[in-house]
């Protein structure tokens, strides 16, 4: 009878745990995953999806128990980043070594090139706006001065829009299509352009600084706010369009690569963890901006 009670109480601890608002645990362990852990992306079958499971150039595929299968390999020499979602169900990688965003039909999995960016460093993240159109962050991590951003029109066509940035990582645009957020890792600033309905950028300002650690992934919440992955500092740190700093929420790793939404309900946060090739979760208060599509991938 203790054995019952003790499990029971357990049982209703994790329960809680699992929907009060931004008490983290684990969906998916150690070292299931590896160091290039990176691109969480919720699909339109509610599962998430992931790069590095198990070696590099796959994706992986989480269900809601946490059970984690290759969903692809990738082309010889291909490794993922970045991932999103398309209205129809494709999905979009940030392919870094070949500089490239494929492209993965959602009945066939077939892999084909989407665009190719031969003046990148690498795609590194990606975001897609309303619309369709993707923008993509391209760090040059040899020399911190020398990021640059750009964007990618629904008919596969580049334009690099920046250059001379930081170490650009993280990306995301507002709800409403009419921001786009743009972080740089080393110098530790999130700047916002608004964003027009050419999905060409002006106007950039500082959004937020932080004085320590870095910067990886972010998405946007409905209201706009900013979740970040705060690498090395062990934290998501969640920002308000205005750039209110208005809470971190405590990971177990320290090293977040990113973060992406999903659930029923569109307001489970997923982190995927550079250092302990894991992926981590929590509750929101508020659902994702996107957080899976209503049609069907074939399994």
């Amino acid at each position: 009878m203790r054995r019952f009670v003790v499990s029971s109480c357990l049982l209703l601890a994790a329960s809680a745990g699992a929907s009060t608002p931004f008490v983290v645990r684990d969906l998916v362990g150690d070292g299931v995953f590896t160091a290039g852990i990176e691109g969480p992306a919720s699909g339109p079958d509610g599962a998430l999806y992931a790069v590095n499971l198990g070696k590099d150039g796959t994706i992986g595929r989480v269900d809601a128990s946490g059970k984690a299968e290759t969903f692809l390999t990738l082309p010889e020499g291909s490794v993922g980043n970045g991932i999103r979602f398309g209205a129809d169900g494709s999905m979009f990688i940030a392919d870094y070594p070949r500089h490239n965003i494929l492209r993965v039909d959602p009945a066939t999995r077939a892999v084909s090139v989407f665009a190719h960016l031969p003046d990148a460093h690498q795609p590194n993240d990606i975001a897609m706006a309303p619309d369709g159109t993707l923008y993509a962050s391209d760090p040059d991590w040899a020399r911190p001065d020398n990021g640059q951003l750009w964007r990618i029109d629904r008919d596969g066509s580049v334009h690099l829009l920046e250059t001379g940035m930081g170490t650009t990582n993280g990306i995301e645009v507002s709800p409403d299509g009419k921001r786009l957020y743009v972080n740089e890792s080393a110098q530790r600033n999130v700047w916002v352009y608004d964003r027009a309905a050419d999905g060409s950028i002006a106007n950039k300002r500082l959004l937020i600084r932080f004085t320590a650690h870095g910067m990886d992934g972010m998405r946007c919440d409905v209201d706009g706010n900013l979740y970040i992955a705060r690498y090395d500092a062990a934290v998501v740190a969640i920002v308000s369009p205005a750039g209110e700093l208005l809470r971190e929420v405590p990971l177990t790793g320290r090293k977040p690569t990113n973060v992406a939404f999903g659930g029923a309900d569109g307001r489970q946060v997923f982190v995927t963890l550079q250092d302990r090739g894991a992926v981590e979760t929590f509750q929101a208060e508020r659902p994702g901006r996107e957080y899976g599509q209503p049609v069907t991938i074939s399994r």
